[in-house]
């Protein structure tokens, strides 16, 4: 897999199309801090890091993040929109007073600063740039 963000943000948005309640991925640190900005923004209920038991004897366990997703009161999608901003092919990086707004202001961008991944909010408020991972809406 050449971009496991990508693959991310497919399964979320598959799984939220086929009205799944929870989606499970491969875990990273920086699946895990994009799980928790899309918990902070309200576009999933929340998240967990499972230790999925070995295949074979001799394996390492590996982990795995599970997202639990979000409907409105009458079943209604949260997150209508997830789109990949920058890509191993196409790096978007942006400085702090450069940072758009998603849908004016409804949407959210998540960035990888060096300050740690924020929302593009948190971003021009702290002063700082870098490199657009996806916006949500």
């Amino acid at each position: 897999m050449t971009d496991p963000i990508s693959d991310m943000l497919t399964r979320l948005r598959n799984a939220v199309s086929a009205k799944h309640a929870r989606v499970d991925m491969p875990a990273s640190k920086l699946k895990a801090e994009i799980a928790r900005i899309l918990q902070d923004e309200g576009y999933i209920q929340g998240f967990r890091i499972v230790e999925e038991p070995a295949e074979r004897e001799g394996k390492q366990p590996r982990q795995i993040i599970r997202v639990f997703l979000k409907y409105g009161p009458r079943g209604e999608k949260v997150m209508s929109g997830l789109e990949r901003i920058s890509r191993p092919g196409r790096r978007v990086y942006l400085g702090a007073e450069d940072v758009p707004q998603v849908l004016g202001g409804l949407g959210t961008n998540i960035l990888t600063t060096s300050r740690g991944v924020m929302t593009g909010r948190a971003a021009r408020k702290a002063g700082v740039g870098g490199e657009v991972l996806c916006n949500v809406w």
